[in-house]
């Protein structure tokens, strides 16, 4: 054994046995090595070509497809079909609060009314349909004894879906076309509005197939979307005015409220002339409280959305509260405040929620 001895100075000075270098080089690449192995397990020698990249499986052009793997048959499924909802991203997630919405309307009866002649089992789709993406399926399943590993493909037919998506579309653009299928002279009335907005509605459901027909390039030609057509509703709101009409207010608190919850809905208050009138009438009267040092004022907001060609009440909206302070004039003055910032808050949503699922006929 030959040991050799390098001087440098005052920095180094040691003897230097190569062999002993060699050998421990050596562990440490064995180590390394078995350590990576460790960390990212290969699959069986005999496992398919396909767990490793689909494609070698399936053709690109005709198919989409990921794999999945998991410990049961079951996960290894969901994996993949997880995995191959991911290659579509975040183009094809559906709006909670659109789906639920839609779904209600369905249910409800009103979608049913709206579309006359339209095969609504058809022409709905809910959130599940594309959570699941119709028409993928599970094209190979591969068990690693090994390792009791499963692996799976999901696979989704590009022409098939295409067809599958494009009908659901076109179902759907139907539905739309009766819905809004109104005279002229009644376009511009709170139906004609409301028809518009469930055409929003539907249209805002179309998006994420239209976006998923795109990644796999057939994309619906010339699709409206829903700001579309509620660009169409807001043109429609201001040619209808709402005459506003309030008794009983104080420093016109009360007429304010209901003037700029219209005016948000984009309609306009005001005039004598309009259909439509939104009658206020206020109460307001002292509580006397036993054993309460305080004055109180107890307020009653009645608010009735009148259609005066009908001489029906469309939309009642009537709310009352409390309010103290130890002058009574300071109470009332409290009152009119939190019934303000009541009709702040509530009544624009109550009105667009009533123009969304206004059912036909009833506002004509």
């Amino acid at each position: 054994m030959v040991v050799k001895t390098i001087n440098k100075g005052n920095w180094f000075s040691c003897p230097v046995n190569f062999t002993i270098i060699k050998t421990i080089i050596f562990l440490f690449i064995f180590l390394v090595t078995a350590c990576k192995s460790n960390s990212n397990p290969q699959r069986a020698n005999n496992a398919p070509e396909w767990t490793r990249d689909p494609y070698i499986r399936y053709n690109r052009n005709l198919y989409v497809a990921a794999i999945g793997m998991g410990s049961s048959h079951e996960l290894a499924e969901r994996s993949a079909l997880a995995n191959l909802i991911a290659i579509f991203g975040q183009s094809i997630e559906m709006d909670e609060t659109i789906a639920e919405s839609y779904e209600q309307l369905s249910r409800s009866g009103y979608i049913t009314n709206w579309s006359e002649q339209i095969n609504v089992d058809i022409a709905i789709t809910r959130l599940a349909s594309i959570d699941s993406l119709i028409g993928a399926e599970i094209g190979e399943i591969w068990h690693d004894t090994g390792r009791n590993d499963y692996y799976a493909a999901a696979v989704l037919n590009r022409a098939r879906a295409a067809q599958i998506y494009t009908d659901l579309i076109r179902s759907n653009q139907l539905l739309i076309e009766n819905v809004l299928d109104i005279p002229q002279e009644e376009r511009n009335t709170l139906e004609g509005l409301s028809r518009y907005h469930l055409a929003a509605l539907i249209a805002d459901m179309l998006t994420p197939y239209n976006n998923l027909l795109s990644v796999i390039g057939a994309p619906v030609q010339g699709l409206k979307t829903g700001a579309d057509y509620r660009l169409e509703a807001a043109d429609i709101a201001r040619t209808i005015p709402i005459a506003l009409r309030v008794q009983n207010d104080r420093s016109g608190r009360i007429q304010g409220a209901f003037a700029r919850a219209l005016s948000d809905m984009g309609f306009q208050s005001g005039g004598t002339s309009s259909r439509y009138l939104l009658e206020v009438s206020i109460v307001i009267e002292p509580v006397i409280l036993t054993g309460n040092p305080n004055s109180w004022t107890r307020i009653e907001v009645n608010a009735d959305l009148l259609d005066t060609n009908l001489g029906t009440v469309l939309l009642p909206f009537n709310f009352n509260s409390r309010e103290g302070h130890t002058s009574q004039s300071e109470a009332d003055n409290r009152a009119y405040m939190a019934a303000e910032r009541r009709i702040n808050a509530d009544y624009s949503r109550l009105l667009y929620d009533y123009l969304s699922q206004l059912p036909p006929g009833s506002s004509r």
